[in-house]
């Protein structure tokens, strides 16, 4: 992240690198739905995976996690972190999955990344963000 006057910039975009894996799964889209339910989950969230999936099936995957870790008590909740979510399938070892990336990131210049991934793939996923 970039430090301005010793302040580090706040995120404008959150990217989940194997966003289709058990960990995401169980505990980050739980956890995204209730920073959704507190109002302080206004960025998008990009996910990123191998897996050959249409953003309907993603969304799909998001509301299973949350339906199968709790009940779903905030449907305005839900909805606007459905409406948060983004999807970038390819392989980590391709560059395209990484320009693909950068054009569904946008106008999002300070992303937060995180690596949801075996720690066998992370020299792979820093080397892409670094082309």
């Amino acid at each position: 992240m970039e430090h301005t006057a010793n302040r580090m910039m706040p995120a404008d975009a959150l990217v989940i690198f194997g966003v289709t894996g058990d960990l995401v799964h169980k505990m980050i889209f739980p956890a995204l739905y209730a920073m959704a339910k507190h109002r302080v989950l206004n960025v998008p969230v990009v996910g990123v995976a191998g897996s050959k999936l249409s953003l309907a099936q993603l969304r799909k995957r998001a509301k299973d996690s949350i339906k199968q870790t709790g009940k779903i008590d905030d449907r305005d909740a839900l909805e606007h972190l459905l409406s948060l979510l983004q999807y970038v399938g390819g392989d980590y070892n391709d560059l395209e999955t990484f320009k693909a990336l950068k054009q569904t990131l946008g106008d999002a210049q300070h992303p937060a990344h995180y690596l949801a991934i075996p720690p066998a793939l992370f020299a792979k996923v820093i080397k892409g963000l670094g082309s």
